[in-house]
């Protein structure tokens, strides 16, 4: 008998970062709340996710303020990590996001940017970002502005890379027709509960442009492990069964559920202990069948599929 056909959450265990020349882990570390002044338990984390191979950290500098810390407290106190233990910096791909300004809110002007990308640098004590992403659309800002900035910023050293967050097909495509570079990832939410991505065109154009997609909250923000409601009850049921088919926690199974999409797409988890982080990776052990997924995608419609 001819085996079902199934879909794996990992190939090889790593990721192209879009057109940038960089591979990366099939899961990516956030930093959103990465936050304190014990240099010990932070550097404790950082080198936990580096142990267990993920070796894409996503930081941004309006993570800060969401924790009660100052704006750009996350990326100071990897700085200080990489302070203590430079040697880390070789180990990973570092990746931040800019372009929101307190009190603003979203400014990708430009002068803006450049003065962002300075601001991450010394704070992170860094020479070179590996990947700069705009954080959200400013409606403001003229695409070609911002490419300027850009190819500035690319001829500076002072970035390797560039990405966009939270943006819709039209405002990325509408910056790709001004750059003289390829922009290399889109950062989407995307879960077994935020789906948009897979019909509002987001998962399509990095498919057809070669983006990396790399999904915010891919445990729907704990919504998936505490349902709270029908929808999200009738989809943690399925990955529960399913986890418990596999023998792999659950959160491995929602967050295979991600990667299994044909883009590629590299979860960002934010787990802040190190038990936590080490169970993300067994994500990669994970496989669905064609019929399982699709299960999980007609719970989170709370529709049958057409």
């Amino acid at each position: 008998m001819t085996p079902a056909p199934t879909v794996t959450g990992l190939s090889h265990g790593r990721r192209s970062l879009g057109k940038s020349g960089l591979t990366v882990s099939a899961l990516a570390w956030g930093m959103w709340r990465f936050r304190g002044t014990d240099i010990k338990a932070a550097r404790d984390l950082v080198e936990t996710a580096l142990e267990v191979g993920i070796d894409l950290l996503d930081t941004a500098d309006i993570y800060g303020p969401d924790n009660g810390e100052p704006f750009g407290a996350a990326e100071a106190l990897l700085g200080s990590v990489l302070a203590e233990a430079p040697g880390l910096r070789q180990r990973f791909v570092l990746a931040t996001k800019g372009g929101i300004e307190m009190g603003v809110p979203y400014n990708s002007s430009g002068d803006y940017i450049l003065s962002a990308v300075e601001a991450s640098l010394r704070r992170l004590k860094v020479e070179q970002i590996d990947l700069w992403q705009i954080h959200r659309p400013d409606h403001l800002a003229h695409p070609a502005e911002i490419a300027r900035a850009f190819e500035t910023l690319l001829a500076q050293g002072k970035v390797r890379a560039f990405g966009v967050s939270n943006h819709t097909p039209a405002q990325t495509a509408a910056l790709m027709a001004h750059l003289p570079m390829p922009l290399v990832s889109v950062q989407p939410e995307f879960s077994a509960l935020a789906i948009d991505g897979l019909s509002d065109g987001v998962l399509d154009q990095a498919l057809a442009n070669d983006l990396a997609v790399l999904a915010w909250s891919p445990l729907a923000g704990g919504r998936l492990a505490m349902p709270d409601d029908a929808r999200s009850r009738a989809v943690a049921a399925v990955l529960a069964r399913i986890a418990e088919e596999q023998a792999v926690p659950f959160a491995a199974a929602a967050l295979a559920w991600v990667m299994a999409h044909p883009s590629g797409a590299i979860p960002i988890i934010g787990s802040q202990t190190p038990a936590r982080i080490r169970e993300a990776t067994r994500a990669v052990e994970v496989r669905f069948s064609r019929a399982q997924w699709y299960e999980v995608l007609t719970a989170a419609r709370g529709a049958p599929l057409p």
